[in-house]
C-alpha cells in the first residue's frame, strides 16, 4: 500500500447554485441567513452535516467563502463547516490569517463552534465572530462540542475577535431539528 502524500478537500457542486458570489451583503441577518441556507441544503442534499458558515468583508459586506460541514463524505474529522471556510478565505487572499492585509473580516456560523473551530477562528484572523445555534443545541442532537466554555469566548475576546451570539438561532436550531429527525449521522458522540 502506497502512502497518501496529498489531501484534496472540496466544497458539494451545489455550491454555485445556492451561493451569489456577487450579493454585497447588508447586515447581520442576510449573512447569517447565507450560513443558515448552506447548512439547510447541506442537510437536504445528503452532502454531510448540519452546519454552514460564510465569511464576509466586513467594510464591504462582500462574500469571501463559505464552508459546509463534509466530515462524513469526505472522511475528514477536520471538515468543519468554519474550517472549510476558513481554508478557503486563506486560499482565496493568498495568506495564512486573514487579517494580515489590513482588511477586517468576519466569520458566520451556523452553530457555535466546537473547540477546534473556535481554535481556527482564533488563528484565523477574523475578526468577528457570528453564531446562530447554540453549542447546547448541538449536543442536545448528539454532538459533542468538546470544550468550549463561557471563558473560550473570552479568549477570543481578549485577543481583538468580537462575538456575537443567538443570531437567527431559531432558524439554525430548526435544521439541526431536521437532520437527526431524518436520521442524520451523529460522527463524534
Amino acid at each position: 500500500m502506497t502512502a497518501v502524500q496529498q489531501l484534496t478537500l472540496h466544497l458539494p457542486d451545489w455550491i454555485n447554485d445556492v451561493v451569489d458570489w456577487q450579493k454585497v451583503y447588508q447586515n447581520d441577518d442576510e449573512k447569517m441567513a447565507l450560513a443558515v441556507e448552506l447548512s439547510k441544503q447541506n442537510v437536504l442534499r445528503g452532502t454531510g452535516g448540519p452546519f454552514g458558515s460564510a465569511i464576509f468583508d466586513c467594510d464591504s459586506g462582500k462574500l469571501v467563502s463559505v464552508g459546509v460541514n463534509r466530515v462524513v463524505p469526505l472522511h475528514n474529522s477536520t471538515a468543519h463547516g468554519e474550517m472549510m471556510a476558513i481554508m478557503l478565505a486563506e486560499q482565496n487572499v493568498q495568506s495564512f490569517s486573514l487579517s494580515a492585509d489590513g482588511v477586517k473580516r468576519e466569520l458566520f456560523t451556523s452553530c457555535e463552534p466546537c473547540a477546534m473551530c473556535l481554535g481556527g477562528t482564533l488563528w484565523s484572523g477574523v475578526k468577528r465572530l457570528v453564531c446562530a445555534a447554540t453549542a447546547e443545541d448541538a449536543r442536545a442532537i448528539g454532538f459533542d462540542e468538546g470544550p468550549v466554555f463561557a471563558q473560550s469566548y473570552q479568549y477570543l475576546r481578549d485577543a481583538g475577535v468580537e462575538v456575537v451570539q443567538l443570531v437567527q438561532r431559531d432558524a439554525a436550531n430548526s435544521v439541526l431539528q431536521n437532520y437527526i429527525g431524518s436520521g442524520g449521522a451523529i460522527y463524534n458522540g
